[in-house]
């Protein structure tokens, strides 16, 4: 049958060394650390990285345009696909007019399932050329969420390693003194001289 003292790092004992109070310390430091500090951190970082991402989203929506283009045809070489927003997309030419009344007309990516005649969403840049739309809600809370797990994540494993560094430095002082403490009382036990 196997007993275990509990809190025996705490107590006055002659079995336990000054390794043994910096080691009980550390435990208690790691733990606040742990179930603390690295998610205060995380969801610190996490509510910056939302407002920087709100930041840049309000700067794309100033310096981009909406408008609602018609779908002409697709451009040459435009059967390759890419992917926009989860949806397969071809490049294509659209046209619009413009506020001043005048048609415009660039290439664009469109969905897979348009047509011609079609009219779609299309986001400008100050030069008139096709550009993604800005993120939206989802896009910046998964940024921030994102942000703050790896810092979480990051913050656990640096108090987790810098613990397992002092458990190993409290180890080492835990051996040196119980052979100094050895050293002494060994010559009573067997009767030989140091």
């Amino acid at each position: 049958m196997r007993t275990r003292v509990r809190g025996w790092r705490w107590r006055r004992n002659p079995l336990r060394r000054r390794s043994d109070v910096v080691e009980a310390w550390t435990t208690v430091v790691v733990a606040l650390l742990l179930f603390v500090a690295a998610p205060a951190l995380g969801a610190a970082t996490a509510w910056w990285g939302y407002g920087r991402a709100e930041a840049v989203v309000a700067e794309q929506r100033a310096e981009r345009q909406h408008v609602r283009a018609t779908v002409e045809d697709r451009t040459p070489g435009s059967l390759s696909t890419g992917q926009l927003g989860g949806q397969h997309t071809y490049r294509a030419t659209v046209h619009w007019k413009a506020a001043d009344g005048t048609e415009q007309s660039t290439t664009a990516r469109v969905p897979a399932d348009t047509r011609h005649g079609d009219t779609v969403d299309v986001w400008l840049d100050s030069r008139g050329r096709s550009v993604p739309p800005p993120s939206d809600g989802a896009e910046i809370w998964q940024h921030s969420a994102t942000i703050g797990s790896f810092t979480t994540i990051g913050t656990v494993l640096t108090v987790l390693l810098a613990h397992r560094a002092v458990r190993a430095v409290a180890l080492r002082h835990r051996m040196a003194e119980w052979d100094r403490d050895w050293a002494l009382t060994e010559p009573q036990w067997t009767h030989r001289r140091a």
